[in-house]
């Protein structure tokens, strides 16, 4: 039982859990780089997304042409 309370970040001070640390670390990013800063980051992420996307059906299609032949 005791085990489980140091794990948790609850027991020693001075520690936090992993949630505590990316909430402080989104809120120094936010505070340092501003809006524009997730808007960008949103567009390349969204971007990447359509490329993955378009790449996969790509590649359905070059393996239904495959099935096909083989027919």
């Amino acid at each position: 039982m005791a085990e489980e309370k140091i794990r948790s970040g609850k027991e020693e001070k001075g520690k936090m859990t992993v949630q505590e640390a990316g909430k402080k670390g989104g809120m120094k990013t936010a505070e340092t780089h501003g809006r524009e800063f997730y808007e960008e980051i949103g567009h390349k992420g969204g971007q990447r997304v359509k490329e993955l996307i378009e790449e996969g059906k790509r590649a359905r299609e070059s393996v239904s042409r495959d099935i096909a032949q083989e027919k």
